[in-house]
């Protein structure tokens, strides 16, 4: 038996997308296995240097109570022209259902950057998300680590 291999199928959950734009295509994994959906832009824009701007992707979504949505920086936009998702990632709520709009900065300090209508502009990745009761206390358990924050684990 070779250990690498999963025998389980992955589980399967439904997103029901709403298409608002007919000629854009459908968020779809680009390969299997991929966590990420892409995301495509609705309207063409040229990025100066520093500059950022909400677009629109021309679908909206109705995630599942008990997951959320995560708007992801495309890796490859991100190394090669610098451009990334200005609050990544960005949360869909289950209960949002109005156009998923991505905020992308140019971070290069020298070019400009054009994204074409279409475009791939960014990835959904849809997690399970706990669903919390908040409950005041006086003091919280003592552990090791304490108060102690940014920089408490190591010098690395």
């Amino acid at each position: 038996m070779d250990p690498h291999q999963n025998h389980q199928a992955p589980q399967r959950l439904q997103l029901r997308i709403q298409r608002l734009d007919p000629d854009l295509p459908l968020p779809v994994n680009a390969r299997p296995g991929d966590a990420g959906m892409d995301l495509r832009a609705r309207e063409s824009v040229v990025l100066e240097p520093g500059q950022r701007a909400l677009i629109p992707t021309g679908v909206a979504i109705a995630v599942p109570e008990g997951w959320a949505g995560f708007v992801n920086p495309r890796s490859g936009l991100a190394a090669k022209h610098g451009i990334t998702v200005v609050n990544a990632p960005g949360t869909v709520d289950s209960g949002y259902r109005g156009e998923l709009k991505v905020t992308v900065l140019n971070t290069d300090t020298t070019h400009a950057f054009r994204i074409e209508r279409g475009d791939r502009i960014a990835q959904l990745v849809l997690q399970r998300v706990a669903v919390v009761d908040v409950v005041e206390v006086t003091e919280l358990d003592v552990t090791e680590r304490g108060d102690q924050g940014f920089g408490s684990s190591g010098s690395q």
